[in-house]
């Protein structure tokens, strides 16, 4: 089977341990991780289904990815293949702020972030100060890696999550997810399991509420309105992330997963789609499946926020608009 190299830095730049900010220059060693605590806690805010915050899903036979004259054909969209899924359990919403909080009380976690002390913020958040002293990637130079920007303190020192208790985590690497995800007694969900989830049982359409971006004009997700990466009207109502009860629920139940964060899955990288039963990734590869755009992506650039689009990044890397959502067996 072919593998792909994941997708280059349009949409999530790596952070991880090897260079700091795509600029060549060595990243801080980061010390060994603590395994996740297994234990049963607070999960994200409940949505329109159990006390967990999780929606119960039949799973069963559905097309998963796009043939899409608007995707992407080398991040292995298509082809449209029928997958069929066991039962399982998503959470309504992306993890919070406020969530994660808890879990950091409760376990001591440090985030990949805090260990390497700097994680990627956009320009366009940041005083000047700090703008004009942090390195960029060469690619993507509207990202700034920011010393001490973390989850807690989203841009970088001198900032907090006053008012954003209610929005999704960022600056977590899939490593921190699947920390949480181990405390909360839950999992995350596979590349799979997340697109049947975000199609809300909607077959072979571009977003989770149909084939037109604004039906009706209507803003349905939060992603980048305006010129980018110089101008965002915010027309949608917000310039960076929204809380994760913001615009309708799709069909199952589901909030934000067009737009807001990007989410981490469980699957390694492929391009290779394999089997049809409970599909997984392969077994080992360099770089993590992520899901389901941001407030960043813009129909010029990355235009990643339909249901089928894909992207990767390294395991151990974070950004101002990565977080997740939880799963559980059925």
């Amino acid at each position: 089977m072919h593998e792909s190299p994941s997708p280059g830095p349009c949409c999530m730049p790596p952070s991880g341990t090897g260079t700091g900010a795509g600029t060549g220059t060595p990243a801080p060693a980061a010390p060994p991780r603590t395994e996740p605590t297994a234990a049963c806690g607070p999960t994200s805010p409940s949505g329109p289904a159990a006390s967990d915050g999780t929606v119960a899903l039949p799973g069963g036979a559905f097309l998963m990815g796009a043939e899409d004259s608007e995707g992407f054909p080398a991040d292995g969209e298509g082809p449209v293949r029928t997958v069929r899924l066991s039962p399982f359990r998503m959470d309504a919403c992306a993890v919070t702020n406020d969530a994660f909080a808890a879990f950091v009380a409760d376990t001591g976690h440090v985030t990949d972030a805090e260990r390497l002390d700097w994680s990627y913020v956009f320009a366009g958040f940041l005083p000047a100060a700090l703008r004009r002293g942090a390195p960029r990637p060469e690619p993507t130079p509207w990202w700034c890696a920011v010393a001490g920007a973390s989850w807690d303190r989203p841009e970088g020192p001198g900032s907090d999550l006053s008012g954003r208790g209610d929005h999704p985590v960022v600056h977590v690497s899939w490593y921190d997810a699947t920390a949480y995800a181990a405390w909360a007694g839950k999992r995350l969900p596979t590349e799979a399991e997340w697109e049947y989830a975000a199609r809300g049982g909607l077959e072979g359409r571009r977003y989770p509420w149909g084939d037109e971006l604004d039906p009706d004009g209507t803003y349905r997700c939060n992603i980048w309105r305006g010129t980018f990466p110089t101008k965002n009207t915010a027309a949608d109502g917000h310039r960076g992330t929204a809380p994760v009860t913001a615009f309708a629920p799709n069909g199952f139940g589901l909030y934000n997963t067009s737009g807001n964060v990007w989410e981490w899955c469980a699957d390694w990288w492929s391009t290779g789609h394999r089997g049809s039963l409970d599909a997984a990734g392969p077994a080992e590869g360099t770089a993590k499946v992520i899901r389901g755009g941001s407030h960043m992506c813009h129909a010029s650039y990355c235009n990643r926020y339909r249901v089928a689009a894909r992207s990767a990044n390294t395991p151990d890397s974070s950004s101002g608009h990565a977080g997740f959502r939880c799963a559980a067996d059925g």
